[in-house]
């Protein structure tokens, strides 16, 4: 209970050189008065947390010698507070965002030792390679996205034939001036298609025997 309680009130955390591993936890976003936050030399991986933007106290950011991958999170330039940003050596790609605190990181160190990552300070310009590469990482989190989508869809399907099937037939169960307009509907509509056929089955066979006549 004191440690949470002291949560909102911390200014700085440095876990630098722990052998920390695994994945930046989502709730480290949720400290929004957090000063500096420190996880360089540890052997961290995924993508940089998309909410982060949430982070607005950041002044210092050091993410610096792990195995971070995907783009720098866009989110990220609303962080106006941002002075100090280290995400070298790591595995990130895409363009460099270029907007609010962005423009003033002109030291190419910041970014270096990422394969991936383009665009000003770095002298790697973002080719359209660079932009497919970039766009391609969007592709997947979409396909990832319609994929839960779709998830959710069969499974609705599968809860809603039976749930549809009971419905109908229960009320049809209880309710008995229901059940039998239900089956005068059903005698009705199959009179009417026996009709159809015979109708038009005999219209065929004159017109066929017309046909044999004149040929």
């Amino acid at each position: 209970m004191v440690f949470e309680s002291i949560l909102p009130i911390v200014k700085l955390i440095d876990l630098s050189s722990n052998n920390l591993w695994g994945e930046i936890p989502q709730e480290i976003t949720n400290l929004s008065t957090l000063g500096t936050l420190n996880l360089s030399r540890n052997q961290l991986i995924g993508k940089i947390p998309q909410k982060i933007e949430a982070m607005q106290g950041l002044e210092t950011l050091d993410l610096s010698c792990n195995h971070l991958s995907g783009p720098i999170p866009m989110s990220m330039t609303s962080i106006t507070s941002l002075s100090h940003l280290n995400l070298s050596h790591n595995l990130l790609s895409g363009p460099i965002p270029t907007t609010n605190q962005f423009s003033t990181f002109n030291d190419p160190s910041i970014y270096e030792a990422n394969l991936g990552i383009c665009g000003l300070p770095l002298s790697a310009n973002c080719t359209p390679r660079n932009n497919q590469n970039h766009k391609h990482v969007q592709d997947e989190e979409e396909d990832d996205e319609d994929g839960r989508y779709m998830t959710w869809f069969f499974i609705s399907m599968a809860m809603g034939f039976p749930v549809g099937f009971w419905a109908i037939c229960g009320s049809l169960a209880l309710n008995k001036s229901w059940r039998h307009a239900y089956f005068r509907f059903f005698d009705e509509t199959r009179d009417r298609l026996l009709v159809f056929i015979i109708v038009n089955m005999a219209r065929l066979k004159r017109k066929i025997e017309r046909i044999g006549v004149h040929g």
